[in-house]
């Protein structure tokens, strides 16, 4: 047994309440003294507060961890220095008994919470059916999971990959495909557009569609032809489509990454119809806001604004990778056998998954109640947050909001994790970013509003 295995098998209280610990064994429910439930209480405005790493003593099981991980592990991400073993509803336990409310949802995809029972049984029993099988023979789930996504969107097909970067390569390539056969003349367009404050993923192509230069800058030249307009610039954007050398245009209709940013209706209706004059296609990255995250099932249909493809990914499989291109008829006709393909996309445990939080989701009344909670939020959060001089603006659209702040949001993050709420961080770092599981409680939701405004000295603390 490896030094954390070690730790959970003398002390299983240790690890989640009521829940399982690694190998599957059941484990003791346990108070701990950093649960949401009695968060650490704020200090004065005039005594600065320590660094979360230094107040937050690990046990030596956890020490073992976080220094393997720096030994063995590239060293990509910046991480909080927290030892995760299991995870009930919207409550996260660490290996060292702290509970937290999970106000990330795994970055927005844990769409039904943790270890839900009716997701746990249908992945479970498809795990002791079929797992994977490669594309070149059909599976019931993914043919399944492809009606369902059509039946539900303006979609006419689908393709399946593992990841919304994946499924954003996959739209870029679709979208020179379609130009070169809609324009059998040799002059198709091959270039793309995308806007400020954007987040299309890491791959060669996606990350050229991306706007935040340090994501880009280490791993030039990437995928040449990318334009970034001002999110929102309906003028300048047109400016750019009827160039005539745009294949597509790909936009979030509510920003994620960016700082929670939300469009208007007039400017994704104006991209439609400079798209549709120009012949462009119109590309939704829904990876983030898609799949009830806004209230409603895709965040299109706020907008009322329908594009010719759409990515998908995070939440779709309730926490199992899966990304998704949905297309409409004429983008699908264009792609012909062997133009694109993925080992693992679309498997039957994965689009299982999927088709068991889809059910979750698409029952009646669930998508009303996301919107309903989103908007009580909001408000709770403005009413307690009111008079603090960093809080510049609360924002979003059912549950993906965003705090903005006129400093780092680094401290408040890192003092909310101490008293047992995780949250994000976005835009240039000045955004606490808040995408909890769609199942959250009301009282769930003023718990992490009472933390968060208990948490606001930290803000101070940092620049004195």
């Amino acid at each position: 047994m490896n030094s954390l295995q070690s730790f959970l098998a003398v002390n299983p209280a240790a690890a989640a309440a009521g829940g399982l610990g690694l190998g599957g064994a059941r484990l003791r429910p346990s108070r701990v003294s950093a649960c949401l439930a009695t968060p650490t209480p704020p200090p004065p405005t005039s005594a600065p507060l320590a660094p979360a790493a230094a107040r937050r003593e690990l046990s030596a099981a956890s020490r073992a961890v976080v220094e393997d991980e720096a030994r063995y592990i590239v060293g990509t991400y910046n991480r909080s220095r927290v030892v995760l073993v299991a995870g009930r509803g919207c409550k996260l336990y660490d290996a060292d008994g702290h509970e937290y409310l999970d106000m990330a949802a795994g970055i927005a995809v844990n769409a039904l919470g943790h270890a839900d029972p009716d997701w746990v049984a249908a992945v479970a029993a498809q795990a002791g059916t079929l797992v994977h099988a490669s594309n070149v023979q059909y599976t019931v789930p993914q043919v399944a999971l492809a009606k369902r996504l059509v039946e539900a969107s303006f979609a006419d097909r689908a393709f399946f990959a593992n990841t919304g970067t994946e499924a954003n390569e996959a739209a870029i390539k679709f979208a020179r495909k379609y130009q070169r056969v809609a324009r059998p003349d040799g002059d198709a367009p091959t270039e793309f557009m995308s806007f400020t404050n954007c987040f299309h993923g890491r791959t060669m192509g996606s990350l050229a569609l991306t706007s935040k230069v340090q994501y880009r800058e280490p791993f030039a030249p990437v995928m040449p032809g990318a334009t970034f307009g001002e999110y929102g610039n309906l003028e300048e954007a047109k400016k750019v489509i009827q160039s005539g050398k745009i294949a597509a245009v790909f936009v979030e209709p509510v920003q994620g990454e960016g700082g929670i940013h939300s469009a208007t209706k007039e400017f994704l209706q104006g991209l439609r119809d400079a798209c549709d004059e120009a012949r462009a296609l119109l590309v939704f990255d829904e990876v983030q806001c898609g799949l009830g995250r806004t209230g409603y099932l895709w965040a299109y249909e706020a907008y009322g604004v329908v594009p010719d493809m759409m990515t998908l990914a995070k939440p779709l499989a309730g926490g199992l990778p899966i990304g998704v291109v949905l297309v409409t008829e004429k983008v699908a006709s264009a792609i012909n056998y062997g133009d694109h393909g993925t080992t693992f996309g679309g498997g039957p445990l994965v689009c299982q998954a999927a088709l068991t939080t889809l059910d979750k989701i698409q029952k009646p009344g669930f998508l009303e109640e996301v919107a309903k909670k989103g908007e009580n939020f909001k408000q709770l959060l403005s009413t307690k947050l009111s008079g603090n001089a960093h809080v510049k603006e609360i924002r979003g659209i059912g549950l993906i909001i965003g705090i903005e702040l006129d400093v780092p949001a680094g401290p408040l993050v890192d003092a909310c994790l101490n008293a047992g709420v995780i949250v994000l961080t976005a835009g240039k770092g000045n955004v606490v970013r808040l995408v909890p599981p769609l199942i959250i409680s009301e009282k769930e939701l003023e718990q992490a509003a009472e933390v968060i405004r208990d948490c606001l000295p930290a803000l101070d603390a940092s620049t004195s």
